[in-house]
Parts: structure tokens; C-alpha cells; sequence
């Protein structure tokens, strides 16, 4: 089993707030895109006992969403389960997988959140500034915040809010089904970012590029 850890990397809850406090500041929440022709998700899971980080890569060309590339790494787990802290498990697999790819992704959907999170640093953030490419967070769950209610549309969403500060969408991807939260991971905006997850979205509640990674992931 290999020991994907990047140097320097935290072992403690202490390090890991103070590595995100450290690296929220160089997260840019505006467009910094080139042409979009291929979106990325990623799936981060574990086995024996949490022992093993497995995390998988999907790459889908856009905006035909279909399927370009695919990556799988499984790599020892090395940070303990802290809720807020949960991409210090995570991420190592995660650059693993995206690593294994000849070209980057245009964009990468994260499973998980982004600025939607008590820190403002949650994965999709964490991958984005480690790798400075344009990434969002699509999460299946709120993790902080408020929001109005949400019409039963496809399309609808609302601002999710934490006081008066906007972190994310609560987004509502299929008629009678569960909305999904959306926030900036970096070099990317919230409105661009809706756009991008519905256009991700053409049948189903979650995104292609997150159901083709978790395909991937769950069939090897």
C-alpha cells in the first residue's frame, strides 16, 4: 500500500485548521477559466477498517458529457475522521488518482464542499488551491447555513447563508427529488458554478461526473 502523502502534510487537527486558515485567503471566488471542454468528479471512500483511502477520477468531455478518461489510487489513510477536517483523509488519494491523468480536467466537481463550510475551506477548495484549477463543490448534504424554500423545479435554487454571508446555492437539480449545495472551490464563481452543475445534471439528481467516478469506484 503506498503512502500517498504530499510533504508536509498534517496529522493533527491543530495543523489542519491552521493549514486551512492558511490557505482559505488564496482561494479566488471569480472566473478564472480558460475554454471548458472536459469536467472532472472525483470519489473518495475507504476500506479495511478506514485503513485505505480508494478515491476515483472520472474525466467526461463537455458539454456531451461523455466518458474521456478514468483513474482509481488507493493510498494509506493517515489523518483520523474530524468532521470539518475530512479532506486531510481525503485528498492525498484524491491528487493521487488526478495525478494519474495525461491532461488535467478544465474543471473538477468535488463530492463534497467548498466554501460552504465553517472554515470556508472545505475539499473542493483544498484541491483547487493545491492544484490551481477551477473546482466546485457539490455536496449531497448541508453541512452549515440557511436558506429560504426551494421551488420543486429543475433549476431552482436559493442562496445559502451563514449570517448574511452568501457561501453557496441550495440547487435543485430534478423535480421531486433532494436539492444539492453548490459553493466555489476556487477560480470559479457561484453563478458559473450553478451553471456548470446543471448542465452536469441532464437526467439525474447528481451530477454525471459525480455518478461515473462512484461507478468507478464501486466496480473495482
Amino acid at each position: 500500500m503506498r503512502d500517498c502523502l504530499p510533504p508536509d502534510w498534517p496529522t493533527t487537527a491543530e495543523a489542519a485548521i491552521a493549514v486551512q486558515q492558511r490557505l482559505r485567503a488564496q482561494v479566488v471566488s471569480e472566473d478564472r477559466l480558460g475554454p471548458i471542454r472536459s469536467v472532472a468528479g472525483v470519489d473518495a471512500g475507504f476500506r479495511a477498517n478506514g485503513t485505505i483511502t480508494r478515491a476515483a477520477v472520472a474525466v467526461l468531455s463537455f458539454p456531451e458529457l461523455a466518458l474521456q478518461a478514468e483513474a482509481i489510487a488507493e493510498c494509506a489513510t493517515s489523518f483520523p475522521y474530524i468532521p470539518g477536517l475530512l479532506s486531510f483523509r481525503e485528498v492525498p488519494a484524491v491528487l493521487a488518482a488526478l495525478a494519474q491523468l495525461s491532461t488535467p480536467p478544465d474543471v473538477i466537481l468535488c463530492d463534497g464542499q467548498g466554501l460552504a463550510h465553517p472554515r470556508r475551506f472545505g475539499i473542493a477548495c483544498h484541491v483547487g488551491v493545491l492544484l490551481d484549477r477551477p473546482t466546485i463543490g457539490v455536496a449531497k448534504t448541508r453541512l452549515i447555513g440557511t436558506h429560504a424554500p426551494l421551488a420543486d423545479r429543475r433549476g431552482a435554487w436559493q442562496p445559502l447563508l451563514d449570517g448574511n454571508e452568501v457561501i453557496g446555492a441550495v440547487v435543485r437539480t430534478r423535480a421531486g427529488t433532494r436539492p444539492l449545495y453548490v459553493s466555489v472551490g476556487h477560480r470559479i464563481s457561484l453563478p458559473t458554478a450553478i451553471r456548470l452543475v446543471l448542465q452536469c445534471t441532464p437526467r439525474y439528481r447528481l451530477p454525471e461526473t459525480t455518478r461515473r467516478a462512484h461507478h468507478l469506484a464501486s466496480r473495482r
